[in-house]
This record gives structure tokens, C-alpha cells and sequence, in this order.
């Protein structure tokens, strides 16, 4: 867990991430999760099995969660009965205080996360801190603009960026805090995370999973 300006960010293991702020609980594409304190945000990427996931969402869902993700993942939410909205790249919205921006997340020169898609990373903003996650996506110049204090950037490589890719990413953005992500599960492994700390410095935090 980090703590940014009373802000706490929990990493749940792949892409998986839980953020404490303000009174409010928001999940961000838990998968393979015991469970938790219940969501009053789930926020979902993109619709593959690894981000959107039925089964995780249940353990942590109230009837009062709000689902977000994009046009790609509408027929798994209705499956879970909960209020759902539809966002794509681009669109802001207030949810009882809590700024939930979605961003671009797509690959370059491969095929697994094409643009026209419409796959997202977000930008949450609670109580004052502005994360940023960036999504199953390659190094894009979209995300230079972004300048948040927390940055989670996937570096598994393969589907995503690599950790030397991710470094560079992080250099585009330019400030706070770096978290590796999306390693450890279905591909890469914390070498890669160790990997993109060598790179970054001391702005790169390897977080341990919660159980």
C-alpha cells in the first residue's frame, strides 16, 4: 500500500487496484481478489477476462456500486444487474466527488488492444490526488499531458509495454510517482517491475500485492 496525501492505494495483484480516499472505495480491474470492503466504483479497462472479470466484481459489489468501462464491456455489466455507465476515451465524470477521467489504452505495432477499440486507462481524482492508470497500452503520446501525482504503467510486455518501455513512458510523463503493474500473473514477473525501478529511480515504487 501507498499513501498519497491520505489517499491510500492498494495493488490487488496483475492489473488490479483498490483506492481508499475521501470516504470512498474504488476498484480498478480486480481479478483472482479474496474479496474486500464493498465498491462504490468499479472502474473496468477493456473487457478481457484478466480486467473484467464477473466473478472478482461480485465479491466487492453492494447493490449501491456504480460500474464504469467502455462500450465493450456493456453486455458482461448488464449480467451483474448493477448501474453501469459507458465511457470512452475522452469522456469526464463526477461520481459523488470523485473525478473519473477516461484516457486512450491501446498498442502499437501489435494487435491485442487496437485504438479503434475504444479501450481505456483513467485518470481518478480523490480527495485532491490525481491517479493515473494507464491500462492494458504501449508508450503513447497521450499520456504526456496527463501529469498526475500517481502513474500505475504496465510492464509485462507482450499485450503491453515492456519495463524498458514503461521507463520511457514514465519519462514522457514526467512527474510523481511510478507503480508497475500488470506483471506476475499472466505474463512478466517482478524482475520486470525491478527492471523499470532501475531505470526510473527513486520516483518508481514496486508495491506487494494484498491479499
Amino acid at each position: 500500500m501507498i499513501e498519497v496525501k491520505g489517499v491510500k492505494i492498494y495493488w490487488l495483484g496483475h492489473a488490479g487496484f483498490r483506492i481508499a480516499g475521501e470516504g470512498k472505495t474504488i476498484y480498478i480491474d480486480p481479478f483472482k481478489i479474496k474479496g474486500g470492503p464493498a465498491a462504490d466504483i468499479v472502474l473496468v479497462t477493456h473487457s478481457h477476462f484478466d480486467h473484467l472479470s464477473i466473478e472478482d466484481i461480485r465479491k466487492i459489489s453492494s447493490p449501491k456500486t456504480l460500474l464504469i468501462g467502455p462500450k465493450e464491456c456493456e453486455a458482461r455489466f448488464r449480467q451483474l444487474g448493477l448501474e453501469h455507465k459507458l465511457v470512452k476515451p475522452g469522456v469526464t465524470m463526477d461520481v459523488s466527488g470523485v473525478r473519473v477521467e477516461a484516457v486512450p489504452a491501446y498498442n502499437v505495432g501489435k494487435s491485442f488492444h487496437p485504438k479503434v477499440d475504444g479501450k481505456v486507462g483513467y485518470v481518478v481524482t480523490v480527495g485532491g490526488v490525481k491517479i493515473y492508470h494507464a491500462g492494458d497500452t504501449d508508450r503513447i503520446p497521450e499520456m504526456a499531458s496527463i501529469k498526475p501525482d500517481v502513474s500505475i504503467l504496465p510492464v509485462g510486455g507482450t499485450y503491453t509495454m515492456s519495463a524498458e518501455e514503461a521507463a520511457q513512458a514514465a519519462k514522457d510523463i514526467g512527474v510523481g510517482i511510478f507503480v508497475p503493474m500488470h506483471y506476475g500473473s499472466i505474463v512478466g514477473g517482478k524482475s520486470d517491475a525491478e527492471r523499470f525501478r532501475s531505470i526510473i529511480g527513486e520516483n518508481a515504487v514496486i508495491m506487494e500485492p494484498e491479499e
